[in-house]
């Protein structure tokens, strides 16, 4: 019940849904009261829920998220030693039926990079990986490691369904293999606090993040509203309250539950 509620909070509040709201609001509030001070707060929010939704549409505003949100290194291949297994994180998106591939499961664009990545890592490094998702996630993730990369998963978490059941329930999984030590494969905005919440299970964790952030070009399209732009503002500002409230979370030292795979 916590995952869903927190899920539909992060549709409702983040934008683009979250902005649309906070304007449509003070449409409402500015056309019911045609004077005074309701209609000024009104018009207010309108412009303010429009004013952000442009500013985080611009691609220079989304490259300051994606700096904010990344604070991993790529990954030292000095560091991959001592490691004994390669945990590959869900998200970004899943196909349960592709016709181009006979109507097998596939992995979405973002999904797709992690795994290819993880199948780069597991080829130069030889270990086994191990992915961690909802049931459709992993299900699409073990069709395309195996069918475009060539690497069969050793273990499958099927029952998590965010970055804290991902480490909860895959812990003891590990463990249970004698690794305590991995290479975490996930989103670089993703990373930081992904490694957090595997550290807390007591794993070792070296981050292998995927799409670092690069400094990019101001030009006049750094100017220019942009979805994809959108996409990456919204997605930095994400990790970025995600990982304030698991700061907060442990500073009050609320005990967060995982439920268990079966739970």
């Amino acid at each position: 019940m916590f995952v869903i509620l927190k899920m539909l909070l992060r549709h409702l509040v983040l934008p683009p849904a979250g902005l649309v709201l906070l304007a449509a609001a003070g449409a409402w509030l500015a056309l019911r009261h045609p004077a005074g001070r309701a209609r000024r707060t009104g018009v207010a929010l309108l412009v303010a829920g429009l004013a952000l939704l442009w500013l985080l549409s611009l691609p220079l505003t989304a490259g300051w998220l994606a700096r904010a949100a990344d604070r991993t290194p790529v990954l030292d291949a000095a560091r991959t030693q001592d490691a004994g297994a390669i945990v590959i994180l869900g998200g970004g998106g899943a196909r349960k039926s592709a016709p181009e591939y006979g109507g097998a499961p596939a992995a979405g664009a973002e999904l797709l990079e992690r795994l290819a990545y993880g199948a780069y890592l597991a080829h130069r490094t030889g270990l086994p990986v191990l992915v961690t998702g909802t049931f459709a996630e992993t299900e699409a993730m073990h069709a395309t490691l195996s069918r475009q990369f060539q690497v069969a998963p050793r273990w499958i978490e099927s029952h998590s369904r965010d970055t804290f059941q991902n480490a909860q329930f895959s812990a003891p999984i590990l463990k249970q293999s004698g690794v305590q030590r991995v290479l975490l494969v996930t989103s670089a905005a993703h990373a930081w606090r992904a490694a957090h919440e595997f550290e807390a299970t007591g794993l070792k964790v070296v981050p292998a993040p995927v799409g670092p952030w690069v400094p990019q070009e101001l030009n006049l399209f750094s100017f220019v509203p942009d979805m994809d732009a959108l996409g990456r503002s919204t997605e930095g500002l994400y990790e970025l309250s995600g990982d304030l409230a698991r700061r907060l979370f442990a500073a009050l030292g609320v005990r967060r539950q995982g439920g268990g795979p079966e739970g």
